[in-house]
């Protein structure tokens, strides 16, 4: 169901009675859509969590893909941060994980640093800036890292995605994150399967190592 979080932000919010946890999943750059709503769903069904997900470029969701690229720059990572951490508490849990897919794996990066959360799964999220992402908002993910108290995070890293070069990986991985990378993988390979990238084999296996992260 569609809820409105306490910062104004819109949010889809699957609860559940009694979960031992909740589950915050930051969408991608194009935000919520039925693909996220099933996720949403289907997550909160099959591992009996509550699960909330932010809308990312609140006020701004008929931007199209290409504008939402050339808009990034314009998001503040303090607004952005603050829609997660109300995403978190509108679960109601006391323990609560988060996850999110390419921009918003990088955002899961930035707010595995915030120390709200439990454990945090980053699908391809950007480890570094893009040159045209910069913009005076937005905080570099490693140097958040580094400022804050991370909790445990899983990056799950295809090798041939641009938007995570292996030095880049590296440099995460001396972070303190679990890194797993699937060898051949483009971006997006796991969590749209219209996506040219998508790989069934390497998808189910990454859903699978991120759930078990995030349940320990």
């Amino acid at each position: 169901m569609r809820i409105e979080l306490s910062t104004g932000t819109p949010a889809e919010l699957v609860p559940v009675a009694d979960a031992d946890r909740g589950l915050v999943l930051i969408p991608d750059l194009m935000g919520l859509r039925p693909l996220f709503d099933d996720h949403v769903a289907r997550l909160a069904a099959e591992q009996g969590w509550t699960v909330c997900a932010p809308q990312v470029f609140s006020g701004r969701e008929h931007l199209v893909a290409e504008e939402r690229m050339a808009a990034v720059c314009e998001l503040v990572d303090e607004q952005v941060l603050a829609d997660v951490l109300a995403a978190a508490d509108a679960t109601e849990c006391e323990t609560v994980v988060l996850t999110g897919f390419c921009m918003g794996g990088m955002y899961t990066i930035k707010a595995a640093a915030t120390g709200r959360f439990h454990r945090a799964a980053a699908f391809y999220g950007m480890i570094r800036l893009p040159e045209h992402w910069k913009g005076p908002g937005q905080g570099e993910p490693l140097d958040l890292l580094a400022a804050g108290e991370p909790c445990p995070l899983l990056a799950i890293i295809g090798t041939e995605d641009p938007f995570t070069p292996p030095d880049d990986v590296a440099a995460l991985g001396a972070a303190g994150a679990v890194v797993v990378s699937y060898e051949g993988a483009d971006h997006g390979f796991v969590h749209d399967p219209v996506r040219p990238a998508h790989r069934p084999g390497d998808a189910a296996d990454a859903w699978a190592r991120a759930i078990e992260f995030l349940s320990e």
